[in-house]
C-alpha cells in the first residue's frame, strides 16, 4: 500500500472515532436560542442550542444527523466550541470553507481539528454536511445577540 492510501484509512478511522464521540448532545434547559440547519443535496440536519455569557458560549447542545464527515465536523466543534465568541466561530466557519473549497489552511486553533476533513475536498457534495455545525451556531449566537438587546 502507499502512503497516500495509509493516510486516507488513518482519517477514515479517526473520522469514523469522531462520528461515534459527539459531545454536547444533550439538550439545553432553557437555551438564549436554537438554530437548525439543513443541506438540501443530501438531507443532513444539525440542531444547536446555545447558552451565553458575556459574549462567549457558555452551554451548548447540538442534535446531529448528517453523515459521518458532518457528525465529525460537529464532534470537533463540540470539542471546542465552549469559550468562543461570534467572530471565533465565524472565523471557524470561514477558514473551514476556505480549506474545503480552495485548498486553503486549516482553520485556527482551537478549531484546528478540522484538519481531519481535509480529505473530504474531492467531495463537494458533502461540503454543506460539513459547515453545518458552523452555520447552526452563528444562527443562534445572531438569534441570542438579538434578544439580549431587545
Amino acid at each position: 500500500m502507499s502512503g497516500e492510501t495509509d493516510l486516507i484509512k488513518l482519517y477514515s478511522a479517526r473520522i469514523l472515532e469522531l462520528a461515534a464521540d459527539i459531545p454536547h448532545i444533550d439538550e439545553l434547559d432553557a437555551p438564549d436560542a436554537t438554530a437548525k440547519r439543513r443541506s438540501p443535496l443530501c438531507g443532513s440536519t444539525v440542531t444547536v442550542e446555545i447558552k451565553l455569557e458575556d459574549g462567549k458560549i457558555a452551554a451548548f447542545g447540538q442534535d446531529v444527523k448528517a453523515c459521518a464527515l458532518g457528525q465529525a465536523a460537529a464532534s470537533v466543534v463540540g470539542s471546542a466550541i465552549i469559550g468562543a465568541d461570534r467572530s471565533m466561530v465565524e472565523k471557524a466557519r470561514d477558514q473551514l470553507k476556505e480549506m474545503l473549497k480552495n485548498e486553503g489552511p486549516v482553520p485556527d486553533a482551537p478549531f484546528d481539528g478540522l484538519e481531519v476533513l481535509i480529505p473530504a475536498r474531492d467531495y463537494k457534495n458533502r461540503h454543506a454536511s460539513i459547515m453545518l455545525v458552523l452555520e447552526a451556531t452563528l444562527e443562534a449566537f445572531d438569534q441570542a445577540l438579538e434578544r439580549s438587546c431587545a
